[in-house]
């Protein structure tokens, strides 16, 4: 794709963006605030050296929280940047790091839309000493122009799924020079970078999945047994976890039959409204988290998991748990924190953004994957009766997450001598 194609389409989106921003924010106001920076209009002061993480959303700004926290420890004499798309991700980077934001050790801002003027002005404003792209995001002019300026960027915990390769490629020289001007590739796993290489990138290295070395809040386990305690010490929890549009219909479709209570946990918070709208259509008695306040009935089905900031407290209290974005052909969704937290996972057919990881899990028997959605009814019931091959698959799990830590000592070390030039 010539340059001047993607940019006539960066200039429609930012032509577009307020209607987006206003349509998103009927339903999550938070999308009509900061608008100015969504063009590369800040106001952050800067005092310090800017170390800059770009994490798009909820998924990745989790994932990072190791690495920002060793960046915070290893230089502490900058500021670090981290910029978000969603106003989720700007929310979880907020509780993550609550007291590093109030002391102005950590900015907070959305990165602007990918024209050349608004990733100009941002990276004017900022001046950052590095800038650190987190799994699979590629603006080509914010990239361009940080070389313009001479500002090492680095793609790092990159993953490229073979469909994503095959879209990126498409984009012939643009993909090619865009990863040719990036100081750094640490890709995931052998298998991306090799695609990342194929698609231009020089000398990628293998530094692992960032996401194994999150570590869960230390109070999670005790307000998971706290939690258990109302869901019900002697039922069978099934966790469905970061479920997606259609999904939830698959789930309790599924659970029919059972004596299962199903904690639901919908990805995005704005579909909490429709997902309750879905189980009063069905007639099933359920309760919100947010008004559970003492021990459920035996007849409750579902617990809607409607609060934010609790998926490892959801783990914790449940036996087993279903990845979302897995049942329907939507890539899946991280299945590391269900593993860090013991709790073995059932995945869908359809975890190709995952790929890897889901291999691996299930090598280790820390999760079981269906060939097909209609399975789902019987490996949910074969785990509720079995309790010993769920404890065996717990201890599975935590083994399996330890295995695989290390990923960020590995990317500190790969980006230091970039922050020496």
């Amino acid at each position: 794709m010539p340059t001047f194609v993607y940019s006539l389409l960066m200039y429609a989106v930012a032509l577009l963006l307020p209607l987006k921003l206003f349509w998103r924010g009927l339903k999550q106001p938070e999308y009509r605030q900061h608008v100015g920076e969504r063009y590369g209009f800040y106001t952050q002061p800067v005092h310090a050296p800017v170390i800059w993480v770009h994490c798009v959303s909820v998924g990745e700004t989790r994932a990072t929280q190791p690495l920002i926290l060793a960046l915070l420890a290893h230089y502490p004499s900058h500021q670090i940047l981290i910029t978000h798309g969603t106003p989720t991700g700007r929310d979880t980077s907020s509780q993550l790091f609550k007291q590093e934001i109030a002391s102005g050790r950590v900015l907070q801002a959305y990165l602007p839309v990918d024209t050349p003027g608004a990733v100009k002005r941002f990276l004017t404003h900022f001046n950052p000493a590095l800038g650190l792209l987190m799994e699979t995001e590629l603006w080509f002019h914010l990239i361009n122009q940080a070389t313009r300026l001479q500002i090492p960027m680095a793609l790092l915990s990159a993953r490229l799924s073979a469909k994503s390769a095959t879209g990126y490629a498409k984009l012939g020289s643009l993909t090619r020079t865009g990863l040719q001007q990036l100081s750094l590739v640490a890709a995931q796993t052998a298998a991306d970078a090799e695609r990342l290489q194929a698609l231009g990138a020089q000398h990628p290295i293998i530094c692992g999945n960032l996401k194994f070395d999150v570590t869960p809040p230390a109070d999670s386990a005790a307000k998971g047994v706290e939690l258990r305690q109302l869901l019900g010490k002697d039922r069978t929890v099934l966790m469905a976890a970061s479920t997606r549009e259609g999904e939830e219909s698959l789930i309790l479709d599924a659970v029919q039959g059972t004596d299962v209570l199903t904690l639901l946990v919908p990805r995005h918070p704005q579909r909490f409204a429709e997902v309750e709208s879905l189980l009063k259509a069905r007639g099933l008695r359920f309760v919100l988290r947010t008004e559970l306040a003492q021990t459920l009935n035996a007849d409750v089905q579902v617990v809607l998991g409607n609060s934010m900031g609790e998926m490892y407290t959801y783990y914790a209290a449940s036996d087993f748990a279903v990845i979302g974005g897995s049942l329907q052909p939507l890539g899946g969704q991280n299945l590391i924190e269900a593993a860090a937290m013991g709790v073995p996972t059932i995945l869908g057919p359809h975890m190709f953004n995952f790929a890897q990881v889901t291999q691996a899990a299930v090598i280790a028997d820390a999760a079981v994957q269906l060939g097909d959605v209609a399975e789902l009814h019987n490996m949910i019931a074969t785990l509720a009766a079995d309790r010993s091959k769920v404890q065996t698959m717990a201890q599975a799990a935590k083994g399996f997450t330890l295995q695989h830590r290390g990923a960020t000592e590995r990317l500190m070390a790969a980006i230091e001598p970039l922050l020496k030039r």
